[in-house]
């Protein structure tokens, strides 16, 4: 069934005992931020991630030595009772995968970094021939590591990065989701060949809208070539706190809504085993759609399932849908949510108090008339309502379309949809997509109402089961509901970062911020914290934040300014994917950024 969760079938992958993919759990894993070489430090993290409840932990290996140093951390561990599976991390070294491939259960590599040299976003000419001689490189270069690989059982991690393709992938497809495909498809046509079937893939980047698209797309590419490999997801550089959170919940949670997805790590810029109670929580949370009835419904006509478009609505009274920005309704007053710097387009009153200053939405028996309120009515109401230039037709997701038929045509609804069992995103979009192909075209809102008490919870569910239906083109907004959360503030702010991670409405500075690792150049928690507070009032922008350069100047492809670890002690300072300053003092640098900012006119007070 299209609107049913179901598990994609996967080859099963054993990565050191802990088998993922086929029918196996969802895995949960997590990377140090520990620099390798510091062998206690890094085990008793590797530890507290373990306990925290990962299935795998990954440690980065810029060379050799540090690849050495992951064998003396498993070591440890093991003598310590602790036998979590480790991944090593390389990046530009195959001589360090070659390595970490005889002391580590998996190894990660990069196919953006891997073969070809680092990426200095020039664009490089080849004919057919010369473009062939590089795939046979690209070969060459791989055989010895998998024949390693083999001979110790060891697993691979093919990993794409958006902010990390070659120069040689950017110059013929761009620095798109279908350069990312391509990019991890050479490799793994040659472990095909092989028959080196322990692989996992990944395709992550920080923009959500690309990492979804291009793990679609690679699904897609695999399919096609009959290759059912296990998927590990999440979006890099997510960022701090709920941003982070609710970011990572709209990006996992609408691929994990498909059934893609047998291990995730929700990349936190905050210690390392703060994520795994996030990915806990959302893996658990997909987990329980298994089983449900069956959703019934087809697909619209001409609907792009690697690639959706904003489905075309009617404007109702110029304000919500055909082309306008999604809005967010709040079920508080205005006086609840007076000193939050973002305040919603609607509140809904259910006792039909209201005020000249903002817009409502009451009961149909509380509305008179009144300029600055719509009525909000269900089904049965709908014959007793006047003639009003808005209205907002509450339905509950299964309703069938055969009753809605006589909205056909109308420019004055919106319809508000509730939904009514577990696989919430499901029953939603089989309505919208009904009401396409019944000729229906009034915007749609998304009323969803969570009973807890915990924000982490909140942002996880809410983040998946809207981002879901959003990042699929079937919202026109957005209404939550969590009467338990003790800060309708908040609630409202969840609701407007969903929006944001679907890139869909911007309402406050983006930032992309790394969760760190052995690479990184500073101390990432803090400096992420100080970049927030001396730039969070530029709504306008995107920043970035990283701890080194290994995927720092591909990811500020897509953010304005960046602020990147260029040694200890030392920071470059990015304006898009340029480099306009570099080595700069650390205590230095958020000065020199605001400084930047302010010469190319992107300030506001």
């Amino acid at each position: 069934m299209l609107f049913n969760y179901k598990r994609r079938s996967t080859v099963n992958v054993n990565v050191g005992g802990i088998a993922m993919g086929g029918e196996w759990p969802v895995r949960v894993q997590s990377m140090t931020n520990t620099a390798t070489d510091d062998i206690q430090a890094s085990a008793a993290q590797c530890q507290r991630i373990a306990y925290a409840g990962a299935d795998y932990v990954r440690l980065t290996a810029q060379g050799v030595k540090q690849a050495h140093s992951i064998g003396e951390i498993s070591q440890l561990l093991r003598a310590q009772g602790c036998d979590i599976p480790l991944i090593a991390d390389i990046h530009f070294n195959p001589q360090a995968a070659l390595a970490a491939a005889k002391v580590c259960e998996g190894v990660r590599i990069n196919p953006g970094n891997f073969v070809d040299p680092a990426r200095t976003f020039k664009q490089l000419e080849y004919t057919q021939e010369e473009y062939d001689a590089e795939l046979k490189r690209v070969r060459e270069a791989l055989l010895p590591f998998i024949a390693v690989c083999r001979e110790h059982h060891t697993a691979v991690r093919l990993g794409v990065n958006h902010g990390s393709l070659s120069d040689r992938i950017m110059s013929r497809y761009g620095n798109t989701a279908a350069g990312m495909v391509e990019s991890v498809m050479e490799f793994l046509r040659v472990f095909v060949e092989e028959n080196f079937m322990d692989v996992v893939i990944s395709m992550k980047a920080s923009n959500v809208v690309v990492m979804v698209e291009a793990v679609r797309r690679l699904v897609d590419a695999m399919d096609r070539e009959d290759m059912h490999f296990p998927l590990h997801l999440g979006v890099t550089e997510a960022g701090f706190g709920e941003d982070g959170r609710v970011k990572s919940a709209v990006g996992i949670g609408a691929l994990m809504a498909q059934g893609l997805g047998d291990t995730i790590r929700v990349s936190l810029s905050e210690e390392p085993e703060l994520e795994v109670p996030v990915a806990r929580k959302l893996v658990d949370y997909i987990m329980q759609r298994e089983g449900q009835p069956d959703i019934v419904g087809e697909y619209a006509e001409g609907y792009d399932t690697l690639c959706p478009m904003r489905r075309e609505t009617v404007a109702v009274n110029d304000r919500i849908g055909g082309t306008r920005q999604p809005i967010v309704i709040a079920s508080y007053r205005p006086d609840e949510l007076n000193d939050s710097a973002i305040l919603p387009d609607f509140y809904y009153s259910a006792n039909g108090l209201i005020d000249g200053m903002h817009q409502f939405l009451v009961p149909l028996d509380c509305w008179h008339g009144e300029r600055n309120a719509y009525p909000l009515l269900t089904l049965g109401e709908w014959d007793r309502c006047p003639a009003a230039a808005m209205r907002f037709l509450q339905l509950p997701a299964t309703t069938p379309v055969q009753r809605l038929e006589f909205l056909r045509g109308r420019t004055d609804t919106v319809l508000v949809i509730t939904p009514v069992g577990k696989d919430i995103p499901g029953e939603q979009q089989a309505l919208v997509h009904a009401l396409d192909r019944a000729g229906i075209y009034c915007p749609v809102i998304l009323r969803n109402t969570y009973t807890d008490s915990s924000n982490e919870w909140l942002q996880v569910k809410a983040g998946a089961d809207m981002g879901a239906v959003l990042l699929n083109g079937r919202a026109d907004g957005v209404w939550l509901e969590a009467p338990n959360i003790h800060s309708s503030v908040e609630v409202v702010r969840y609701a407007f970062a969903i929006l944001q991670a679907a890139r869909l409405r911007i309402s406050k500075t983006e930032f992309i911020s790394c969760p760190g690792c052995g690479r990184t150049m500073f101390d990432l928690q803090t400096t992420v914290q100080r970049v927030q507070q001396a730039t969070a009032h530029l709504t306008h922008l995107k920043i970035g934040v990283m701890g080194c350069i290994v995927n720092g100047p591909g990811e500020m492809a897509d953010a304005d300014y960046g602020y990147v670890g260029a040694a200890a002690g030392r920071i470059s300072l990015y304006k898009g994917k340029q480099c306009v300053e570099m080595n700069i003092p650390e205590d230095d640098a958020i000065d020199r950024l605001v400084a930047l900012i302010k010469e190319n006119g992107d300030w506001r007070e």
